[in-house]
């Protein structure tokens, strides 16, 4: 019984455990919850960062102040300097050149003399004409003097027979001798009036030779010289010119171009344009809308403008490259002011309504406005925004008040 109770002595000393032991299991609890706490760290790191991450970002804009509407331009368009008048000057006959009174850069007069064609052949038909007439005039009145005698005879005759002496044969021949001159004379007339048209046309003929200006303006091209021959039509080989000069009336020049047919809306007569020359790109010249021209290049897919200048300078000369500037109207009367100017995409539409997203310190406001006339891509803002305000032009969909964005 002594021995049993020693050996369970014994065997419960066995079992202590040692100092040293004990203070290296305490370390590594302490380490365990060290790296759970750091573990847990990192987790709401990374679910900050995940929450971050999904933040939709947007592009942001500045709202614009509306200024002057008259100066705003609502499309821009190029074309040329072209003249409503100018007309190559050609000679109605064909005929060799013996002089040219004109150089370029000449400014010339209604009526004024351009050139002079060889008009001796004409000169001869006129020549005949006239003397065909005077042939058939003469004619005519020694037809006159044989019916005052045939007249005479005729009342003779009548007498004789009225007495008994004469025969009615006698009297019926005198009588149609005279009606025979009358006849004749009749005819001869008509012949006087044939070759009284017949000296028109070789008049005509000779007035054809001298080339003049059809209106006034200045020349701007010489096309023929001094013993050249020139026709109405070409006759091929380049040896005939069809052209004496090309006169350009410089009072009649205008803006002539072309816009697309998908913004033709925005243009209308009248309308305010401000157009730059090429040759002079500092230079704003005011010029307004003169008419559409009402059809479509469908090769092109646009329409022609007519610009006439409010006033013209020497400086604009035809065929000259210009751009032009489309200026929005004025304000209709009545019409609430425009305040503000934002993108067309900057615009949505919530609940029938046309709203934006105001962008404040990373959050997003949406706001109702009311909206103006358009700008091109642009459009007018009467009432929900002001000058300097943030707001968001491109963004996914479903943006909502009060939502945390980024900006790109």
């Amino acid at each position: 019984m002594a021995e049993s109770t020693g050996s369970s002595k014994q065997d419960l000393s066995g079992l202590r455990i040692e100092d040293q032991a004990r203070g290296n299991r305490g370390g590594r609890r302490i380490w365990r919850v060290a790296g759970l706490a750091v573990f847990g760290l990192l987790l709401v790191i990374a679910a900050v960062l995940s929450l971050r991450a999904r933040v939709p970002a947007v592009e942001v804009a500045v709202v614009r102040p509306a200024g002057d509407p008259a100066s705003i331009a609502l499309l821009n368009a190029s074309g040329y300097i072209t003249p409503r008048r100018r007309a190559t000057v050609a000679a109605k006959i064909t005929a060799r050149v013996v002089d040219v009174y004109v150089d370029e850069g000449m400014v010339v007069d209604e009526g004024q003399l351009l050139a002079r064609l060889d008009d001796s052949d004409a000169q001869r038909r006129l020549r005949a004409a006239k003397t065909q007439r005077d042939a058939t005039a003469a004619l005519t009145e020694n037809l006159q003097v044989n019916l005052s005698n045939a007249d005479r005879e005729y009342r003779r005759q009548e007498d004789l027979q009225k007495h008994g002496i004469a025969s009615q044969q006698a009297l019926d021949l005198a009588r149609t001798t005279a009606e025979s001159l009358r006849a004749q004379i009749a005819a001869a007339k008509e012949q006087v009036r044939a070759a009284d048209a017949q000296i028109a046309v070789a008049q005509q003929d000779v007035d054809n030779c001298t080339v003049l200006a059809p209106f006034a303006g200045v020349v701007v091209s010489k096309d023929a010289q001094r013993g050249e021959m020139v026709s109405p039509i070409s006759a091929g080989g380049g040896f005939t010119r069809t052209g004496i000069a090309t006169i350009v009336d410089m009072a009649s020049i205008e803006i002539e171009v072309d816009v697309n047919e998908s913004y033709i809306a925005r243009v209308v007569p009248g309308q305010r344009v401000e157009a730059v020359l090429d040759a002079y790109p500092d230079w704003s010249i005011p010029a307004k809308v003169r008419t559409v021209i009402p059809t479509a290049d469908r090769q092109k897919a646009t329409v022609k403008v007519r610009i006439s200048f409010d006033k013209l300078d020497p400086r604009i000369l035809p065929d000259m490259g210009v751009k032009v500037s489309f200026l929005a109207g004025e304000q209709p009367p009545g019409q609430p002011q425009a305040r503000a100017v934002v993108p067309r995409e900057a615009v949505r539409q919530a609940e029938g309504r046309e709203v934006v997203f105001l962008f404040h310190d990373g959050l997003l406001e949406r706001r109702a406005v009311s909206l103006g006339v358009g700008r091109g891509s642009d459009v007018e803002v009467t009432a929900g925004l002001a000058p300097g305000d943030k707001i968001v032009v491109k963004g996914p969909q479903g943006l909502h008040d009060g939502q945390r964005v980024k900006v790109k």
